[in-house]
C-alpha cells in the first residue's frame, strides 16, 4: 500500500470517527436538554448552551481516551489484557464525567441564575450522574473496541485469503514446473539411458521423480513446512537433477540443527534451488557449486542460496514463482520477512529469504 493510499484511508477513518462522535453525543444529549428545559426552566438559550457543553464534555473525554488508546496500541491487545485496561478507564472517565457536569451545573446556578450554591456540595453530587457516566462511557468504549476488533478480523481474514490464494498459486506453479515437458523429458531421458547401463540408478531415478510429483500434489494444503521436510524434497530434486548434470552439479548444504523443525513457507527452498539450476548451472558450461545455508542471526532466520552466473536474465529476477514467494512472505509474516536476489562478486548470484524467528513456529 503506497503513501497516498494510506493517507486516503486514514482520512476516511478520521472522517467516519468524527461523524460518529458528533451524531452519537448530539443524540444522547437531547435527553438532558429536554430535562433541563422542562424541569429546571433553563430557557431556550441556556438549554442550548447546556446542550453544547454536554456534547463537548462527551467528545472531550472519549477523544482523550481514543488518543491514549491509539498511542498505547490497545486495539492490538488480547481480550484479557484489554479488559484490565478498559475497566479502570471506564471508572476514571465516569469520575471525570461527574466532575465536569457538576462544575457545569455549579457555574450555571451561581454565575447565571445567581443563586448561592456550595461548590463542594455541588461537586459531591453523584447520583444519578455517576450511573449515567458509567453507562455512557461503557457503551462508547465497548462500541469503539468492537469496531476495531471487527476491522482487525476483516483485515486478518482478507490477508489469510490472499495468502491461501498465493500459496495455492505457488503450489500450482511448482506442479506445473514438475510437469514441464522439458523437465520430464530430460529426467526420463536420463533415466532411459541408465536402464541398461545402471538399472539400480534408473529405478532410483523413477522413485525420485514419482516422489517429487507426489510432494507437489500432497503438500499443496500446507502453508508451512519444517526445514527438515523441505530439505528432504530438495535433496530428492537435486539427486534427480544430478542424473542429467552429473559432475556439473554440486551442492553444499549448511544447516543450524536447532532450526530443523522450524517452519518456513512450503516449497520456498526448492523454488530457490530450481531457480539456481535453471538460471545458473544450466547456463554455465562447466556447471558449478550451489551453496545453501540456513542459519539464525538474532531474531531472524535466513535462508541463503548462491550459484554461479549473472543476474542479467529478467525472468530469473521477476519470474512468477519469485513474485509469488515475495507475496507469500509479505502475507505470512505481516511484512516482517523479506526476499532479495542480487549479484555479488565473482559472478555469483545470491538469493536470500529472511523470516522472523518465532518459538511457536517449532513443531
Amino acid at each position: 500500500m503506497n503513501i497516498s493510499t494510506k493517507t486516503l484511508k486514514s482520512n476516511r477513518t478520521n472522517a467516519l470517527y468524527w461523524k460518529c462522535q458528533l451524531l452519537g453525543w448530539c443524540t444522547v444529549s437531547v435527553y438532558w436538554a429536554y430535562t433541563v428545559y422542562t424541569r429546571d426552566d433553563y430557557g431556550v438559550f441556556y438549554t442550548f448552551c447546556n446542550y453544547v457543553l454536554d456534547v463537548a464534555i462527551g467528545i472531550f473525554l472519549t477523544h482523550m481516551y481514543r488518543t491514549y488508546a491509539l498511542k498505547a496500541n490497545w486495539s492490538q491487545l488480547p481480550i484479557k489484557k484489554l479488559l484490565v485496561r478498559v475497566i479502570p478507564s471506564i471508572l476514571l472517565l465516569a469520575f471525570l464525567y461527574v466532575l465536569l457536569n457538576n462544575l457545569k451545573w455549579y457555574g450555571y446556578w451561581t454565575l447565571i441564575a445567581e443563586e448561592d450554591k456550595n461548590i463542594w456540595v455541588s461537586l459531591l453530587y453523584w447520583d444519578p450522574i455517576l450511573l449515567t457516566g458509567l453507562r455512557l462511557m461503557s457503551i462508547w468504549i465497548l462500541a469503539y473496541h468492537l469496531y476495531h476488533y471487527y476491522q482487525k478480523e476483516v483485515v486478518t481474514a482478507r490477508e489469510y485469503a490472499q495468502l491461501s490464494l498465493v500459496a495455492k498459486q505457488a503450489q500450482l506453479d511448482n506442479l506445473s514446473a514438475q510437469l514441464n515437458p522439458h523437465f520430464l523429458f530430460n529426467s526420463l531421458n536420463s533415466i532411459k539411458s541408465l536402464i541398461v547401463e545402471n538399472p539400480n540408478v534408473a529405478r532410483r531415478g523413477i522413485d525420485l521423480l514419482s516422489d517429487l510429483l507426489r510432494s507437489s500434489l500432497y503438500e499443496k494444503d500446507k502453508d508451512l513446512i519444517s526445514v527438515k521436510n523441505e530439505l528432504a524434497l530438495v535433496n530428492d530434486y537435486i539427486e534427480l537433477e544430478k542424473l542429467r548434470f552429473e559432475e556439473r552439479l554440486e551442492i553444499d548444504i549448511t544447516l543450524d540443527k536447532t532450526l530443523a523443525h522450524f517452519k518456513i513457507p512450503t516449497l520456498s527452498i526448492q523454488l530457490l534451488i530450481e531457480n539456481a539450476i535453471k538460471h545458473g548451472i544450466d547456463k554455465v558450461i562447466e556447471g558449478g557449486l550451489i551453496t545453501l545455508k540456513i542459519d539464525k542471526n538474532g531474531d531472524q532466520v535466513y535462508i541463503q542460496v548462491q550459484n554461479p552466473g549473472k543476474l542479467n536474465d529478467t525472468k530469473s529476477a521477476n519470474g512468477l514463482g519469485l513474485m509469488n514467494l515475495k507475496k507469500r512472505l509479505e502475507l505470512q509474516y505481516n511484512k516482517e520477512a523479506s526476499f532479495t536476489l542480487e549479484e555479488i562478486a565473482n559472478n555469483i548470484v545470491q538469493a536470500t529469504i529472511l523470516v522472523p524467528y518465532r518459538a511457536d513456529e517449532n513443531i
